[in-house]
Formats: structure tokens, sequence, C-alpha cells
């Protein structure tokens, strides 16, 4: 293969990449807004259901937000009863973000209907497939990552 139909297979990669992933974000973004709450509120959500308690200043790093909006998203999602915060009792300078008995009740209605959805959105590849892209996708992300 020559080196411009390799560029035109490349950009024709990155376009499919692009459109594949703005498609099912769109879908994803409609199913969390469904229940009251915005993508990043659902992903701190997410984080501490399945993680535990976290430090706010840690948030950010794991579910890729800057740190200045993380402050915002734990007033919300602390406004709506869901997480609540818990001074570090060895260190004053670190507060942790716990999931409330409301948040979790939440989590526990909401995210099998989530998993679903994703499940849904994914029912046009077989497993086999699956693997495949997640090997292919894992491979391109680290490379990328390295140049």
């Amino acid at each position: 293969m020559g080196a411009d139909n390799e560029k035109e297979l490349s950009l024709k990669l990155f376009v499919v990449l692009t459109r594949a992933l703005d498609s099912i974000t769109s879908k994803i973004k409609d199913d969390i807004r469904g229940y009251g709450l915005n993508p990043t509120e659902f992903a701190v959500l997410e984080l501490l259901y399945h993680k535990g308690e976290q430090p706010i200043q840690k948030i950010g790093d794991k579910v890729l937000l800057a740190s200045s909006s993380i402050t915002y998203v734990v007033d919300k999602l602390e406004k709506k009863g869901y997480i609540k915060r818990k001074p570090c009792p060895t260190d004053r300078r670190v507060t942790y973000a716990v999931i409330t008995e409301l948040g979790q009740t939440l989590m526990d209605e909401i995210f099998p209907k989530h998993m679903d959805a994703i499940n849904d959105i994914c029912a046009g590849l077989n497993v086999d497939e699956k693997k495949l892209l997640i090997e292919m996708l894992k491979k391109l992300g680290l490379f990328a990552k390295s140049i």
C-alpha cells in the first residue's frame, strides 16, 4: 500500500471512529439525562458507587474532568442529596466525597438500566467482534499516547 493510500485510510479510520464515538456518546448522554443527571454527575456517582469514597482532589483524574469543575459537580450532587463531604481524619487538607444512601439507592436502580443501554448500543457486534475491537482500540490508544 502506498503512503498516500495509507494516509487516506488513516483519515477514514479517524472519521469513522469520531462518528461512531459521537453516535454512542449522544445515546449515552440521552440515557443519563433521563435519570435527571448530566454525564459528569453520573461519572462521579458511578465512581463513588463502584470504588467507594474518594478524595475530592483525585476525582477529576478518575473521571477525566478538570479539577476546577470538580467542586461545582460535587456541590450539585451534594445539593441533590446523592453525595456528602467527609473530612479526612489524618489530613485536614483532604476532603472525601462519599455516596449517600439516597445516591446508593439511585445507582442501584439506574446503573443496571445504564448497562442495558450500553449493551443495546453494542448489540451490532458479536462477542468476538467486541473482543477484537477492544484490543485494536487499546493498541491504537496506547500508540497515540506514546508519540
